[in-house]
């Protein structure tokens, strides 16, 4: 069946009635709001009134944000088609992002089955080296026998003996952090360590700064995180180093991870030593105007950071903050693109993972995380079904700022989780409320229930902004 577009013009109250049989974009179109209807051409009126059962998609668009609201995943192959017209492999595309975005965690794909899923032929280039040697003997770590009030516990690491860190997690939700880098008295010049000149800024949060760096003794680029002094963010850099010597064993290309050359100390700041990478996926998405990347240039992408979840999943890790600003584009020159996997700042091994931790970033983290479930590497294939799906369309399909919404547009367009998943979230009862007598034992919270059922909080109650 075909489908048609029903466009307003900034500024105007007129529509305008497109047949969607050629590919335009929202950016050429300039119009503020499009409403893509299956079959034939709907009546319209100023309230919109449409029958919202034959109602495909809503798209927005205005100078600060821009979003796309599906009813069903179903339809991501239309708006796909929409944005940039037919292309080889979009309905392939859809049926693995399906199986990516599945709500119940169990029932998720795995990265040797999207690698072998028939979106991924055997000709396609996805710049990885399959043939590289893994590792056969994954990492095992063992619980603590007893927990503290909070939850730490001991890993032996091979940079002192051993690392003391709380489960409770720094949280990065923005891509746009207020962190300033005068809070670590650095500017363009300073000397961190002995011999590692400050050139540019090119990240901040909580932690501290991520700056380019020329080190005068060999004349080299590189990238060094700065960790700011403060006692917690320096327990969880020891937590990133440890995580960092254990991911050695991978060979950082072969795996699509950053390249790790150490650290050292700046008095008393922690600094980790990076291999330069040119821009990430954020970056190069907006360098494409938000339009969205053809399939032929997602699937070599999509290919490459789930060669990399392989890699983290053969050594035991969870990256747990799998999202674009976290996954670099080596040369943008260069045809295909190779990317890698960075940031490890909240990973963790899957063993030592408890319900309930607080981990990833609003609009990419799995609906387990969210409810306080057991999470593992499952958890990192749903963010990177998030991923895919923005650079095929250059807008993340669910952008939410607090996790009630996030939660909400989930539901909208997938349906809520099943109840035997509900059923064993420590924060379900946060966005639900249990009937044990209806035959769906969960119904989602109104905006006004919510609001009401955590007094004094924001709609995002337990993450940390950093």
């Amino acid at each position: 069946m075909g489908f048609s577009v029903l466009a307003i013009q900034k500024n105007s109250n007129t529509p305008v009635l497109f047949p969607a049989t050629e590919a335009f974009t929202l950016h050429s179109l300039r119009y503020d709001k499009l409403v893509i209807h299956r079959g034939k051409a709907p009546l319209y009126n100023n309230n919109n009134s449409s029958n919202s059962n034959n109602k495909l998609l809503l798209v927005r668009q205005s100078l600060e944000t821009r979003c796309i609201k599906l009813t069903r995943l179903d339809d991501l192959e239309q708006i796909i088609m929409f944005r940039r017209g037919p292309e080889a492999g979009q309905r392939l595309f859809v049926s693995l992002i399906k199986q990516m975005l599945a709500l119940d965690a169990h029932q998720r794909i795995t990265p040797s089955e999207v690698l072998r899923h028939p979106f991924f032929s055997t000709k396609s280039s996805l710049c990885i080296d399959m043939s590289a040697e893994r590792s056969q003997n994954p990492v095992v770590f063992q619980h603590p026998s007893n927990l503290e009030s909070k939850r730490s516990q001991k890993i032996n690491c091979s940079f002192q003996n051993s690392v003391e860190f709380s489960q409770q997690v720094f949280v990065h939700t923005s891509a746009s952090p207020s962190f300033s880098s005068d809070e670590l008295e650095l500017v363009k010049g300073s000397i961190l360590g002995k011999h590692y000149k400050v050139e540019a800024f090119l990240g901040e949060g909580g932690f501290g700064i991520v700056a380019k760096c020329r080190d005068t003794t060999t004349n080299q680029a590189v990238a060094i995180k700065v960790n700011k002094s403060d006692p917690d963010i320096l327990q969880q850099a020891h937590v990133e180093i440890f995580i960092l010597e254990q991911l050695r064993r991978l060979d950082p290309d072969a795996a699509n991870i950053v390249q790790w050359n150490g650290f050292f100390h700046d008095g008393q700041r922690v600094c980790l030593k990076f291999e330069l990478l040119d821009q990430c996926l954020w970056d190069y998405i907006g360098d494409r105007n938000k339009q969205g990347l053809p399939i032929s240039e997602v699937r070599p992408i999509l290919g490459q950071i789930t060669n990399a979840l392989s890699h983290l999943g053969s050594v035991g890790m969870v990256h747990a903050d799998l999202k674009p600003g976290n996954i670099m584009v080596v040369n943008c020159h260069e045809s295909p693109i190779k990317v890698k996997l960075i940031d490890f700042g909240l990973a963790c091994p899957a063993s030592a993972v408890i319900p309930g931790d607080f981990v990833g970033t609003v609009g990419y983290c799995a609906p387990e995380v969210m409810l306080g479930l057991p999470y593992n590497e499952a958890s990192d294939m749903w963010s990177l079904g998030l991923v895919a799906v923005e650079l095929a369309t250059g807008v993340p399909l669910y952008p939410s700022e607090n996790d009630y919404d996030y939660l909400k547009f989930i539901i909208e367009t997938q349906g809520q989780p099943p109840d035997h998943v509900l059923d064993s979230g420590v924060y379900t009862e946060n966005y639900f409320i249990g009937d044990k007598y209806k035959q769906q034992r969960w119904t989602f919270k109104t905006e006004e229930q919510y609001k009401g059922s955590v007094p004094g909080q924001d709609m995002n109650p337990w993450r940390q902004d950093t």
